[in-house]
């Protein structure tokens, strides 16, 4: 409550002209992992040593924002005085005209590693279903870390994510010794003028490749008795994290079909109106991490994530996004992501494990959310070996 509160004092002595853009231009932009709850939440959770910082947010003195659509650059320059952000501005616009950029080829090692074998994910599940027929807790999210070595430039990977996995969270982040990219589906908790979303998604299948087959499966995901049941669960958390600082919470949209690159999702959007007094920071730390993320009960899922789970999570189910100086907020899960340190990707991917799941099952789950940045590794890796 101390760092976020300081944090909110910090965000106060900013204060920008007003332009009448719908685009984020004033304010933070960082992430919070996932391993950040413990400031928020009396929790001890694994972790690895030299972990990366588990939080950072930086204010930009120059922001560009491309409308791809309409061909139009947008720059903004937060300066202290009208001279010092014409001087930013006519920097920028040298380095902009600057057509020698360099550009290094990604070149991946064959083999990927995980934390844990198929067999031991397999027995982690097992050990989910028992907590859960126990009444321990209702549902538990297990993931599983894999690894693979590269040389060259990374961004040759989230270039060809974006092609692979399109979603409506795309972001690359460089933080000098460790970089963080991804395209994730979910928001994590979006405020804009005194509303609050979460939008929950649980409730997967893995795509044909075929429309009209991928049609049928949608269907037959919509009537999945668990896949509904487990939904519904994650419904009712995201409608009790807003509840805490929020009025008229209220379900806009129930289990709706979203088609993605690798999979089928089933998406809720659930909304509410900030109470008076209520701020930004207190609804984020109240729905962090997200339910479909972690599991329900929370607490407890998360004590029994950090006991199972053979690594620290680090990014995997945190937050990245915006945080503006009108109060507004917008961050994106941290899912189908890659962290990348000492010329070493990461990425994860986890299955939400019911009472009634099936063991086998949810491995393959983990398997095809997965596949979009295997996919994207293979695809940056095949475009060295033809320029080559």
């Amino acid at each position: 409550k101390e760092l976020l509160k300081k944090f909110e004092n910090f965000r106060n002595e900013f204060e920008t002209e007003k332009i009448p853009l719908p685009l984020p231009y004033s304010g933070f932009f960082g992430y919070t992992s996932y391993n950040a709850v413990s400031i928020f939440d009396e929790i001890s959770l694994k972790r690895n040593q030299g972990e990366i910082p588990e939080m950072i947010y930086s204010f930009y003195s120059l922001i560009l924002i491309i409308n791809h659509f309409n061909d139009e650059l947008f720059i903004f320059s937060n300066a202290a005085s009208e001279k010092e952000a014409e001087e930013k501005l006519q920097k920028l616009i040298r380095l902009l005209e600057n057509k020698s950029i360099p550009s290094f080829a990604f070149r991946a090692n064959e083999k990927e590693t995980s934390d844990c074998t198929d067999e031991e994910y397999l027995e982690m599940v097992k050990k989910g279903k028992q907590h859960c027929k126990r009444g321990d807790v209702f549902q538990i999210v297990l993931s599983r870390r894999f690894k693979k070595e590269f040389t060259g430039d990374e961004f040759e990977v989230y270039r060809a994510l974006r092609n692979v996995n399109p979603s409506p969270y795309l972001y690359y982040f460089d933080f000098g010794n460790f970089k963080l990219f991804g395209s994730s589906p979910e928001a994590q908790l979006v405020i804009k003028k005194g509303i609050a979303e979460i939008h929950p998604i649980a409730g997967t299948l893995k795509r044909t490749g075929e429309d009209e087959k991928d049609i049928l499966l949608a269907e037959e995901l919509k009537q999945n008795e668990k896949e509904n049941a487990e939904h519904i669960m994650l419904v009712d958390l995201a409608r009790n994290d807003l509840s805490r600082h929020c009025k008229k919470v209220k379900v806009e949209k129930l289990r709706e079909i979203q088609f993605y690159s690798h999979v089928i999702h089933l998406v809720s959007k659930v909304t509410g109106e900030l109470k008076a007094g209520a701020d930004v920071y207190s609804v984020m730390k109240d729905s962090f991490p997200a339910g479909t993320l972690s599991g329900a009960p929370k607490h407890k899922a998360m004590q029994l994530i950090s006991e199972y789970e053979h690594s620290s999570r680090g990014f995997y189910g945190g937050a990245v996004g915006f945080i503006g100086t009108d109060g507004s907020f917008n961050h994106a899960i941290v899912i189908r992501s890659f962290f990348s340190k000492e010329n070493t990707l990461y990425y994860r991917a986890g299955a939400g494990v019911v009472n009634a799941s099936d063991e086998q099952s949810e491995l393959n789950e983990v398997n095809n959310k997965v596949g979009a940045m295997r996919k994207a590794i293979k695809s940056a890796n095949q475009k060295f070996l033809c320029e080559n």
